[in-house]
């Protein structure tokens, strides 16, 4: 596998930005693997993503940022440089549900996202089991509204012991507090059942179900203080008929959360999200 590098970038829209970062590249002996930009016109802003082949880079990765500065300055860039070879550690946050834990632990175990997964954290023991069978430790952590903020601050403790780079609310039923929200922003991802803006809050398929929508969906999107409000990342749908029952739609539903739920993992793992306002560029 190449030693890779992403650079991620975002900035002012200008003429000369992607000239200047090949040239950049180039000039230190680095291959370009992978380029793509986004230019928004609306805000005037443009994104930028770099893969390039670092083995015969003629600038040690961690002196990279003197090297760059110059350059970073000139455009105004937002920027930060990612390795390939460093494996985040994720932490899954789960509840009762467990499809999309199942099928997150199932995909790192066959190599599909390339993370360390230090810790479950559940506020039931009902998964342990699970956990148990892919032998990661499983911290029961219970959540009311009387012991919210000593909850809160359990986790927090857990998640600074295990280095916890990024969240996954796989399904965990709890609402965050904005103190516990701003200490990950941006590096907690959660799975909504449902195709936001439509249905947020609670129980999103009963409400569907009395609509009687044609499709319903699912969301994946960064968590901020707004609920069901963050950054989307990735959406699915299906198509349901007025033959469908309620639990047909949550079957159908658990099917397509897991998917939509790893995509944006794995997008996240693979430094190929770009935020700015309250939206995401995600580069494939």
């Amino acid at each position: 596998m190449k030693k890779s590098a992403i650079l991620l970038i975002s900035c002012p829209d200008r003429r000369g930005i992607v000239a200047s970062v090949a040239d950049f590249i180039f000039r230190h002996n680095g291959n370009i693997l992978h380029a793509d930009e986004h230019a928004d016109e609306e805000s005037n802003l443009f994104l930028m993503r770099v893969e390039f082949d670092a083995y015969d880079f003629d600038i040690d990765l961690t002196d990279f940022p003197g090297h760059f500065v110059p350059l970073a300055e000139k455009f105004e860039m937002k920027w930060k440089l990612e390795q390939s070879s460093c494996r985040m550690k994720m932490v899954i946050l789960v509840s009762k549900y467990d499809h999309c834990l199942v099928d997150l632990l199932y995909r790192h175990r066959s190599g599909e996202l390339d993370v360390e997964i230090p810790l479950i954290i559940s506020n039931h023991p009902d998964n342990q089991a699970i956990a148990e069978f892919y032998r990661i430790p499983y911290a029961t952590i219970p959540f009311t509204k009387e012991n919210k903020q000593e909850a809160e601050a359990n986790i927090l403790e857990l998640l600074q012991q295990s280095g916890a780079d990024f969240l996954v609310l796989a399904r965990y039923m709890q609402i965050l507090s904005n103190e516990f929200v701003n200490q990950y922003a941006n590096r907690i991802i959660n799975i909504h059942h449902s195709f936001l803006p439509a249905f947020v809050g609670s129980k999103p398929y009963h409400q569907a179900y009395l609509r009687g929508v044609k499709l319903i969906g699912a969301t994946s999107h960064y968590v901020t203080e707004v609920l069901d409000d963050g950054p989307i990342i990735e959406q699915g749908v299906v198509r349901i008929s007025h033959r469908d029952s309620l639990d047909d739609l949550l079957e159908k539903g658990r099917d397509l959360e897991k998917v939509v739920l790893s995509r944006a993992v794995r997008w996240h793992v693979e430094n190929r999200i770009l935020l700015y306002r309250n939206k995401t560029v995600v580069f494939d």
